[in-house]
């Protein structure tokens, strides 16, 4: 009679004979800073069509609901801070900072393309 040899060990099965290395440190902080950095580019995008989204509804608004669309613009641009202070926040970083200010370019981009236009 022949033996059987036993059936090779997949190699995506754990195998007890040969545990996983310990993660070094190094690499952890690496993997977290990327981690934090597409989340970061995630939000950031998010709410930046939002806030697109909130200037275009804003328009399509009636003309005679000035209020209206003021409010939807401004709503926008809030939504638009609260993705940047989130996106600091994640990264570790002070929330008072100069990035706080674009908020004003959609703002101004809104009332130039709703009311000005």
């Amino acid at each position: 009679m022949s033996q059987q040899s036993p059936a090779p060990r997949r190699r995506h099965l754990m195998d007890p004979d040969a545990p996983r290395k310990v993660a070094d440190p190094k690499d952890l902080e690496r993997l977290h800073r990327v981690q934090r950095r597409v989340i970061s580019v995630l939000i950031i995008t998010t709410l930046i069509h939002l806030t697109v989204g909130l200037i275009l509804a804003a328009d399509a608004v009636d003309e005679d609901r000035l209020d209206a669309q003021l409010g939807l613009i401004l709503l926008g641009a809030a939504f638009y801070v609260v993705g940047i202070a989130a996106v600091r926040a994640i990264n570790k970083k002070p929330l008072a900072t100069w990035w706080m200010l674009t908020a004003l370019i959609p703002v101004a981009a809104g009332l130039w393309w709703v009311v000005l236009r």
